[in-house]
């Protein structure tokens, strides 16, 4: 196999020879060029084609964002990975860049102990992006044996249960399928939705301003022991799991930091297993576009439970991890490229149990059954 070719592009010449050494030390990337501001990117895609290019966004000149329009315009399919701070301002900036089309994003290291622990810590990030936008599979193993998949019993359209929540997952890619399937989300809407997108601090904020400003449903990062509403979505904060409890006014989020799942924190398990205990059959849940397999147990439990659960197709997505081991391991019901998803959650939610806001709430169907 050809190695990757990749452009890195940062205004730094010191950045600009880190990300370039630690790309180049893996045989499966070259790095065919560097760039200092967006102008030179530009003309360095065009004469040298590459797999992938690595943007910062603060640049002279032309910037990572007006760059990335440029890309997005002329290159619409070229992988861009965005380098991005972990402030408030890095954080606005980067949404915003996924929301305009950037694949994914590496943070640049803050209080680490040493450059040698920077290094390590972009490449960890880095290089599996790199290859995993690039159209590399890494082989992973089989969906545990703790998945099993139930028989499903045959469609009957007078026994569907209505939807009582609506829970989406997501990573790689995640922002810029969330800028398009949010705004097409029925309004008012009929449930509550928990979202879960691996992110750290700071950005979850962003990302929930950023989807509230175009979309139909208000979204804010989830706080705990914050009450369940529906028409509300809650995205689970940077750095924290998020599930629910009942308590005697109802159903609330719970946030804790418990240890990392599939090595995420947030990650999709604990938030789908809770909606699986608390809302059975009521649940309908949606994996986008992600690396990895995070979510497949948790996609069980709701499955097991008797809710319904909806993919995102391959051609669509961005990286076709999470949603391919749901689809792999026979646990889905619909496959659907990311334009048609919103469609499929109205229809669902036309037949949406009342609100769930201030009252207790029992199992429709108790976790376990079929």
């Amino acid at each position: 196999m050809k190695p990757f070719r990749v452009l890195v592009v940062d205004d730094s010449v010191v950045i600009r020879h880190l990300v370039s050494d630690l790309l180049a030390a893996d045989p499966m990337i070259e790095v065919v060029g560097t760039a200092r501001n967006g102008r030179v990117a530009l003309r360095q895609i065009e004469a040298l084609e590459p797999d992938l290019v690595t943007l910062d966004i603060e640049m002279p000149e032309l910037d990572g964002l007006g760059a990335l329009r440029e890309i997005r315009s002329r290159w619409p399919k070229l992988p861009v990975i965005m380098f991005s701070t972990l402030t408030s301002d890095g954080a606005e900036a980067t949404i915003k860049a996924l929301v305009f089309g950037a694949s994914d994003y590496v943070t640049k290291p803050s209080n680490v102990g040493s450059m040698a622990d920077g290094v390590t810590a972009v490449r960890d990030q880095l290089l599996p992006k790199v290859k995993a936008l690039c159209g590399w599979i890494e082989p992973t193993p089989t969906p545990a044996p703790t998945v099993r998949v139930p028989t499903r019993p045959a469609a009957d359209p007078r026994s569907i249960t209505p939807v009582s929540l609506l829970v989406i997952g997501t990573s790689t890619g995640g922002p810029n399928a969330l800028g398009t399937l949010w705004p097409m989300l029925t309004a008012p809407c009929p449930v509550p939705v928990l979202l879960v997108q691996h992110m750290p601090p700071k950005f979850t904020k962003s990302l929930a301003d950023r989807l509230s400003g175009f979309g139909t449903v208000p979204i804010a990062e989830a706080v705990d022991g914050e009450p369940l509403r529906s028409g509300r979505g809650y995205i689970a904060p940077g750095d924290h799991h998020m599930r629910l409890r009942r308590t005697t006014s109802g159903i609330t989020l719970r946030l804790d930091h418990g240890p990392l799942e599939n090595s995420c924190r947030p990650s999709l398990e604990p938030t789908f297993r809770s909606a699986a205990e608390y809302f059975g059959a009521g649940v309908l849940a949606v994996m986008l576009t992600g690396m990895g397999q995070d979510g497949i147990e948790g996609s069980a439990a709701i499955v097991e439970a008797g809710g319904t659960l909806i993919a995102q197709d391959k051609e669509s997505s961005v990286v076709w991890g999470m949603p391919g081991a749901v689809v792999s391991a026979g646990l889905t019901d619909l496959v659907l490229p990311l334009d048609q998803i919103a469609p499929a959650i109205n229809r669902r939610l036309q037949a949406a149990v009342p609100s769930v806001a201030n009252r207790p709430y029992r199992p429709l169907v108790a976790r376990g059954t079929s």
